[in-house]
């Protein structure tokens, strides 16, 4: 399903259409924002990711950026609400109780636990796309409630990443996806693991009861016809150009099947969120 003549000649409308729909920097007016479904737009919910423990009563200081953020660009003074998550699904609603040049503190005042966790546990296994296209699908994917992120280096794949260059790329990741939880109101930050060739990502796969599925151009099944059991699914995309045939050979070989999302050939960016989307109306939550 991912098109393959999406080669370099396209880089650069690629590029533009990604810088579009980009996440915003942490730190820019945007993160950390959200207002609650259902709510007055004057109710605004500032939600701000933190990496530590957390506990009702805890006094810290906001990480440098969230600090800046609440401080310079929102204004907010001593008493004002935020909210805290960790990733370990629960918010943890705080007031703002010092508001200085150097630091920015909060106290967590309660605990709670919003129940917006799709009950389709999804991992999507994404070949690596060329530069803001993986971060749009990081953020997308995150905001449709994939519950884990594997980037995969496969047969086409037109990035490399050395290690030096892989880590980086993964911490970047992480953040793009903490952004959108933000941004979101999830509560629980999909997992993403560092990027593997596909096949030792397969040796080593232990998900044994998720539904194993592929998406190919060929494939022979459809959406509607699915059926997922408590441990969820598993989605395989191609990067640009597609899987290649040793890839479709070790996938079915490890017991994927092969999904096919409709007639028209998509780009490697568009085809896993739209099947996120279709499988989470049809088998989730949307």
């Amino acid at each position: 399903m991912v098109d393959p003549a999406d080669g370099p000649h396209k880089a650069r409308s690629a590029r533009h259409l990604a810088a579009i729909h980009a996440p915003a920097p942490r730190g820019s007016p945007r993160y950390a924002e959200g207002f609650q479904q259902g709510s007055s737009p004057r109710m605004r919910t500032i939600r701000i990711h933190v990496d530590q423990p957390l506990a009702v009563g805890a006094r810290l200081n906001l990480p440098e950026q969230a600090g800046e953020h609440v401080a310079r660009v929102l204004r907010l003074e001593v008493g004002a609400a935020v909210t805290l998550f960790n990733g370990d699904g629960h918010d943890y609603p705080s007031v703002l109780c010092e508001v200085g040049k150097r630091a920015v503190s909060v106290q967590v005042e309660r605990v709670e636990s919003p129940a917006n966790e799709s009950p389709l546990a999804l991992t999507l296994a994404q070949g690596v796309a060329r530069g803001e296209k993986m971060d749009l699908i990081v953020q997308k994917a995150t905001e449709l409630g994939v519950a884990r992120i594997v980037p995969l280096q496969t047969e086409r794949s037109e990035v490399r990443l050395d290690p030096v260059r892989a880590e980086k790329r993964l911490a970047h990741w992480r953040a793009v996806a903490a952004s959108a939880c933000e941004q979101s109101g999830r509560a629980r930050v999909p997992e993403i693991l560092p990027a593997l060739p596909l096949q030792a990502w397969l040796d080593g796969l232990a998900d044994r009861d998720a539904l194993r599925l592929a998406l190919l151009p060929s494939g022979e099944l459809g959406l509607r016809a699915l059926r997922f059991n408590g441990a969820g699914g598993i989605l395989v995309i191609g990067p640009e150009g597609g899987l290649g045939e040793r890839d479709v050979q070790a996938l079915r070989g490890a017991g994927f099947g092969g999904l096919q999302l409709g007639p028209r050939i998509l780009r490697t960016e568009t085809a896993g969120l739209a099947a996120l989307a279709a499988l989470q109306a049809l088998h989730g939550d949307l």
